[in-house]
């Protein structure tokens, strides 16, 4: 069964990817999401099976590497951690898949598109499945070939290649780290899989290793590098640049991307090597100061985006900050718990904002929408629920999961504690604001697009050229029902999978479920400790909800003129947060201008000046010269011979005259 969950989706991207021209985009949509429904469902089988069952194993595929002492097997490692991937990969992309047959059914090249989903799924289930830190990176850099040609499939728009371009080369930063780290594990240790790794930790424990000329814990530097390339994947503080920009790919690809997939890779990452980090303390810290910065730092952009999918792009950089929080604090359980329910109500959220741009004729303004309620009432509905779990409302799943958190923070023994929980109580009450802010502006008060859609839609196109609209004015109106239909059984998961699965990813099922497939060793009680903590911090994030909300309503629905009025009353901190704290101008300054410069300064004056000079337009040129004025001394009349016989003959006179005669 493992086999076909992982290799469905490679099926579907061959059948797509090879004969999609030949066999036609219905058919192809149909194989690819057939194939797809059905690893997802296999997926729910062996998640049961292997969680609330007997356990995993390892599935041998074939022996990959061979040289010297390095040695790597093709194994498929499924373990409760691998199953729970597997559920919200599968889950998450048949979904999108059966989604993107709606949204998607006036492109052209939709074989094309979902050939690259099918691939992105591959590459994804190879990474949760592997058994060694080898097949792990295949996976990786897989998925980062996917998202690229993802974001960027529609490469006839400039943002969209700009936004892939980006998306590879930030997240190729991060996988520098990551390669580098499993360079020094198999030079310390001479392994690269996961069980003969843990096994040699004691012997790692105290070794110091020169780096950069600096003696380090063999540990700590070995987890801050792998942390690195988690900091690329998942789109942490300092390498999150590409995340808000991959929204320029079509709204399923964000869904696949920031829901459940790519951006959790890093998460995963650090979960599957636990035992690693948890001997590595000082790594630890700062898994959790960047968690709690990312959690922090997205929130207060997202405050102010006025782009519908922008502002749930940062909401899922701040979610992910929280995962990693978790993680540092010793809380592996509830960060892959709030992965799992994430990957829900994120899903609902993106797929939803999907239904709200195909019935806003794709604008994506928030600005330019409201009253949409009454318009589109089951995607309201869906978008309500999906608010209500990622802003944690009680029974939710972002609840339990969330605020299971904010607890290990505070429970937690790690250096940065404090600060983390403090940044992450400040997130919640920024989560709710501005997820109420956009709700609000999108689905009550006034209509503000009134009858002519006069922007560009996310396609590239003008607003009239879509859905037969061509007279250029349009009513809101529902998504089709296989667009809905995804909406609905996300709805579901957003709303139960917190109160269901709570027990075991954090409860009292905890060893049975995990059965060792994360740390669980025994000095590690945060578990217990996150029970003891005081009432107030287990309201807090409550309180923060309930303020966020508040405060949303005044802005938006009762005096919708106080965000006008504060954004100019305060304009340096509105401008500070909307230039998403001027990252991408720095990084530019600092970075991006310098590699251009020296980019074009070896183009022009080292390729055009000195190789182009010398070579073609140097030497080459000369003699092309020389060959073109000889061809000029064939000229077929009798008197040119005769003038050219004269003067070689006074050559020869002249040269035995002088010289030969001696």
């Amino acid at each position: 069964m493992i086999q076909a969950i992982v290799f469905f989706p490679l099926l579907g991207f061959l059948i797509a990817g090879l004969f999609g021209r030949v066999i036609g985009a219905r058919a192809s949509e149909i194989a690819t999401t057939g194939l797809m429904v059905a690893a997802a469902v296999f997926s729910w089988v062996t998640f049961v099976n292997v969680g609330y069952g007997g356990g995993g194993k390892v599935h041998m595929i074939a022996s990959w590497i061979r040289s010297g002492s390095f040695e790597v097997d093709w194994a498929l490692r499924v373990d409760t951690l691998t199953a729970v991937m597997l559920v919200v990969v599968n889950s998450v992309s048949a979904l999108v898949h059966l989604y993107s047959i709606g949204y998607m059914h006036e492109d052209p090249s939709r074989p094309r598109f979902f050939a690259y989903l099918s691939l992105f799924t591959f590459a994804m289930l190879m990474l949760v499945t592997s058994d060694n830190l080898v097949q792990m990176f295949f996976g990786w850099e897989g998925v980062g070939l996917a998202s690229y040609l993802l974001i960027g499939f529609w490469y006839d728009r400039p943002t969209a290649v700009a936004a892939s371009m980006k998306a590879f080369i930030v997240n190729r930063v991060g996988d520098f780290g990551f390669a580098f780290g499993i360079f020094v594990i198999f030079v310390l240790t001479g392994t690269v899989e996961f069980d003969a790794l843990f096994g040699k930790i004691e012997m790692l424990q105290g070794v110091q290793v020169d780096f950069i000329g600096i003696d380090w814990d063999a540990l700590t530097i070995i987890c801050l590098l792998l942390f690195i390339g988690a900091m690329g994947k998942s789109a942490q503080f300092l390498l999150h640049t590409w995340l808000p920009d991959a929204m320029e790919g079509p709204t399923p690809v964000s869904a696949l991307i920031h829901a459940a997939t790519m951006v959790t890779a890093g998460v995963f990452m650090v979960a599957r090597l636990s035992p690693l980090f948890e001997a590595a303390p000082g790594a630890l810290t700062v898994v959790v100061v960047v968690g709690a910065t990312t959690a922090f730092f997205a929130a207060t952009v997202g405050l102010v985006q006025n782009d519908i999918k922008r502002v749930i792009a940062y909401s899922t950089c701040s979610q992910l900050g929280y995962m990693f929080v978790a993680l540092g604090s010793g809380a592996y359980g509830a960060g892959i718990f709030h992965l799992f329910t994430h990957a829900f109500f994120k899903a609902l959220l993106f797929l939803g904002a999907g239904s709200v741009i195909h019935a806003m004729h794709h604008e994506q303004d928030i600005r330019k929408m409201g009253g949409l309620a009454g318009k589109i009432p089951f995607t309201t509905t869906m978008m309500a629920i999906g608010t209500l779990a990622l802003t944690g409302f009680p029974m939710t799943a972002g609840y339990f999961s969330k605020d299971a958190i904010i607890e290990a923070a505070f429970a937690s023994h790690n250096a940065a504690q404090t600060y983390a929980f403090i940044l992450l109580v400040a997130a919640a009450f920024m989560t709710s604001f501005y997820s109420w802010r956009l709700f609000f502006l999108t689905f009550t008060g006034k209509p503000r697009w009134g009858h002519a859609a006069h922007g560009h839609d996310e396609h590239g196109h003008h607003a009239h050229d879509h859905n037969d609209h061509g007279h250029g004015s349009h009513e809101p109106h529902e998504a089709p029902f296989v667009m809905l239909l995804p909406l609905l059984l996300l709805s579901i998961g957003a709303l139960v999978a917190g109160f269901v699965f709570a027990p075991a990813f954090i409860g009292e099922s905890y060893d049975h479920f995990w059965k060792g497939a994360l740390f669980t060793g025994e000095h590690n009680h945060i578990l217990h400790d996150m029970h003891g903590v005081p009432g107030w911090v287990k309201y807090s994030p409550f309180v923060m909800m309930i303020l966020g909300f508040l405060l949303a309503f005044l802005f938006y629905v009762a005096k919708p003129h106080l965000p006008r009025e504060l954004a100019e009353s305060q304009p340096i901190l509105y401008r500070f947060l909307l230039n998403k704290w001027y990252f991408d101008e720095i990084y530019d300054f600092i970075f991006v201008n310098p590699a251009k410069a020296i980019g074009r300064f070896l183009w022009k004056q080292g390729d055009g000046r000195v190789i182009d000079g010398i070579g073609p337009d140097g030497v080459a040129a000369r003699v092309s010269n020389i060959a073109a004025g000889a061809v000029k001394l064939q000229s077929g009349y009798l008197y040119h011979y005769a003038f050219a016989m004269l003067i070689g003959l006074a050559v020869f006179v002249t040269w035995y005259m002088f010289g030969g005669a001696h």
